[in-house]
């Protein structure tokens, strides 16, 4: 309402035009300078590589040197100086990468899902889940007591927990901890399951 009582004023009385100045009105003014169109791009020169610590310094006269006297050995010469430097500068072994049991596909070698099969069951499991079977209705507190002990959670959370019956209590323990663990709920009232 005022704003278009404003401008009736500015129209009808001109002397107000005068003494306020023009309104302010703020129109998109872009920022960047129009390009030349008959401007070539710029041609930049890039380097054959990248490199992110810039320029070296050239070598000294005893790496070139060095380097010259490299070049001249025989091929099984400059095979020994690899070996020969590590030992010297005492660097660490490089260990290999063993691939057993990383599925390669079609890059890595044939028949490795086939080994790693084997090997995995040669293997004895050594991390076990405990799952809660079912539970007697009248030991239902006793049940979720026990939970909360080796859950750590608390009342409302256990409760839902031992509601949703079967379900895993603890995952990845030890054969002695699940059958601790277990030995407890059967104590308690309910019937758990070593996965």
């Amino acid at each position: 309402m005022k704003l278009v009582g404003l401008i009736k004023a500015i129209c009808v009385h001109p002397s107000v035009r005068e003494i306020m100045g023009p309104l302010q009105i703020r129109t998109f003014q872009h920022d960047f300078v129009p390009r030349d169109p008959k401007a070539k791009p710029k041609k930049y020169k890039y380097p054959q590589f990248y490199d992110p610590y810039g320029p070296r310094p050239p070598p000294s006269g005893k790496i070139v040197e060095l380097a010259e006297r490299i070049a001249a050995l025989p091929p099984e010469e400059r095979r020994q100086i690899g070996p020969t430097l590590t030992e010297r500068l005492r660097h660490p072994k490089m260990q290999t990468i063993a691939d057993e049991g990383m599925e390669l596909g079609s890059q890595g070698r044939v028949g490795t899902g086939a080994v790693a099969a084997k090997v995995e069951e040669k293997k004895e499991k050594t991390a076990f889940d405990v799952k809660l079977e079912k539970f007697d209705a009248a030991a239902k507190i006793k049940v979720i007591k026990e939970v909360r002990a080796f859950t750590n959670l608390g009342l409302k959370e256990a409760k839902d927990l031992v509601e949703k019956a079967p379900v895993i209590l603890k995952q990845g323990v030890t054969k002695e901890e699940a059958n601790d663990i277990m030995d407890k709920i059967k104590a308690a009232g309910g019937v758990a399951v070593m996965e």
